[in-house]
């Protein structure tokens, strides 16, 4: 039986409403219905995302050699742990380097991310976007004498499109929605050697909801990142999205947001009640400290400041030390 070559579940025509339908006059195509309406049209339909764990098991008895990608914008505990559970050799790529400014030095960033988090492996930087290092993946399976190793990371840190410009005969369904990649697929990326793009995982808590294509697609900046600094005085709040309200209440706050420029901010002052019926979560942010919001990206605070956040979802946030020179 086929797979699809997109997604990599089986292809099958039966049942319109199951995963791999295709029609019968095209059974001899790539591509199943869901990833062909994808490609072509734009047309995302929700399905029920993979078991991460029953896949991680399948890996961890490989033996083989993983390689876990982590979008820049969101790096976090969560990832990080899942990224732990791996327990064949592995290294972290950080992928989408391009958002940040040159003149930050990725091996303060690389060390930060070992201390921060704990962690021995190697770490590499990549950005599918600029071709930067994105043959990073070749030389560490020469460098091993291995023939394959296995992808993962999140949905939406950029696998798909790592593996279509590796091989640009590949035909995986790139998509910013999640649950794009379904199963297993097995893709040449030199005459020797192959990966294998696995399903991404998914936040437990997240941002957004999983049918919001329209907010979920503002997540990845189009362009180098563009920080945005605020001075906001005591009241004054930032709005994202109209999901996220970060109110200061200490005398004054400084910081910079590191997130897509496709999202939309606004600065919003005391009076104005919009989110307050949402739950309050007061955090004490220390000066170069980050508040990160998983799944979305960081901000930066300059100075020591007490923070208001109205969120429906308080286990998105975390704080952390920041990468920044102190």
């Amino acid at each position: 039986m086929n797979k699809c070559l997109g997604c990599g579940v089986f292809l099958q025509t039966k049942n319109k409403n199951a995963l791999g339908f295709i029609p019968e006059e095209k059974y001899n195509k790539s591509l199943c219905e869901r990833c062909f309406r994808i490609v072509h049209y734009n047309e995302f339909k929700i399905v029920e995302a993979p078991k991460s764990q029953e896949f991680l098991n399948t890996i961890n008895k490989s033996g083989q050699y993983a390689f876990f990608l982590c979008d820049l914008l969101n790096i976090n505990k969560e990832v990080i742990n899942t990224y732990k559970k791996i327990i064949i050799p592995k290294c972290l790529i950080i992928s989408k380097i391009d958002y940040i400014p040159k003149y930050i030095n990725k091996e303060k960033i690389k060390n930060w991310l070992k201390k921060e988090y704990d962690l021995l492996e190697d770490i590499h930087f990549i950005s599918v976007k600029k071709n930067y290092n994105i043959q990073i993946i070749n030389t560490i399976l020469r460098e091993k004498s291995l023939k394959e190793g296995y992808l993962l990371g999140y949905t939406n840190a950029g696998k798909s499109s790592l593996i279509n410009k590796l091989n640009k005969d590949s035909h995986i369904t790139t998509s910013s929605t999640p649950n794009t990649t379904l199963d297993f697929i097995k893709i040449k990326i030199s005459e020797s050697l192959s990966i294998i793009d696995t399903p991404g995982f998914n936040y437990q808590n997240s941002f957004y909801e999983f049918n919001n294509q329209a907010l979920i697609k503002k997540f990845s900046p189009k362009n180098v990142l563009k920080p945005l600094t605020y001075q906001l005085k005591k009241g004054t709040s930032i709005v994202i999205e109209d999901n996220f309200r970060l109110e200061n209440v200490s005398d004054q706050c400084n910081i910079t947001l590191y997130l897509s420029n496709l999202l939309n901010l606004k600065k919003i002052y005391e009076k104005n009640i919009q989110l307050k019926n949402l739950k309050v979560t007061q955090l004490r942010i220390k000066k170069n400290q980050d508040l990160v919001i998983k799944g979305v990206g960081f901000i930066n605070c300059k100075n020591d400041a007490i923070l208001n956040i109205y969120l429906k979802n308080e286990n998105i946030l975390e704080v952390r030390n920041s990468f920044f020179e102190r």
